[in-house]
């Protein structure tokens, strides 16, 4: 199987999942959770907290698509490898698959999403550091997207619910949206947040879904050099090479274009 038909099944499977993770209004079916003694206790909107928990919803799911399609699903062998899920074809093409999760308000803006490490296994890519395969054996490395409002909840959280309460108990978020995207399609040529060497993702929903970030013209190759090459503040010190090199696509053009008259220069 190649990487295409791969996306294409994975994109329509997902299509389902809107209606597999809310009610008839919109809201979440998950309202929190119980005990044996079948108290019910509610959730906040943590974005951790609801991430994991749609996973967990999730990850039957594509168990079942997996087989349907007579690949096999791995999950990691050790917490905060990557990827989290590898998919196997009969003939052992990879294909990887992390879930990315984010809120959104109004404007169609997320709040924020990082596509994972711009370091170790992404640049020495024949390592096995953090993953249980090396980054260059996947054919493709793709996001799942779960991108969900988050509601206007006055939720009391010292106080138990019983299983017939359930419809009083307000869900958390609401109104998700899913698509599934090349990584290099929806980055954005900035870091993600903090001190983190995470790539950065571009914000606007109708990009995420249409995978038209920044690189999506420039192409995968483009992508990879950018971020193979980056340095934050701290690492170019570390590195010896003073300051970064370009902190976005107008400075790495430059940064190419002074290559290029360099090697030229060398050659005469």
């Amino acid at each position: 199987m190649d990487k295409n038909k791969f996306q294409k099944l994975l994109t329509e499977e997902v299509k389902s999942y809107k209606d597999l993770l809310e009610t008839d209004n919109n809201d979440w079916i998950v309202k929190g959770f119980i005990d044996v003694n079948k108290n019910v206790y509610t959730i906040t909107n943590d974005t951790k907290v609801v991430s994991k928990i749609i996973e967990i919803i999730l990850i039957p799911r594509l168990e079942a698509f997996a087989k349907k399609n007579r690949i096999t699903l791995e999950l990691p062998s050790a917490q905060n490898y990557y990827p989290d899920l590898t998919f196997k074809d009969e003939n052992g093409n990879l294909f990887a698959v992390d879930f990315k999760s984010s809120y959104y308000g109004d404007d169609n803006k997320v709040n924020g999403l990082t596509l994972g490490s711009y370091w170790g296994y992404f640049r020495n890519r024949n390592s096995k550091k953090n993953t249980d395969y090396p980054y260059k054996d996947y054919k493709c490395h793709l996001v799942l997207g779960m991108l969900y409002k988050q509601s206007v909840v006055d939720t009391n959280e010292k106080s138990i619910y019983s299983i017939a309460e359930l419809n009083a108990i307000k869900s958390v978020i609401e109104h998700f949206v899913f698509f599934v995207q090349p990584k290099w399609k929806i980055a954005s040529d900035r870091a993600g947040s903090g001190n983190t060497r995470n790539i950065g993702g571009i914000v606007e929903i109708d990009n995420l879904v249409a995978g038209k970030g920044p690189f999506s013209d420039l192409g995968e190759d483009v992508f990879d050099d950018y971020w193979m090459n980056y340095f934050n503040a701290a690492d170019a010190r570390n590195a010896g090479i003073g300051a970064p090199r370009y902190h976005n696509l107008a400075t790495y053009k430059e940064y190419l274009d002074k290559q290029q008259n360099i090697n030229k220069k060398l050659r005469k």
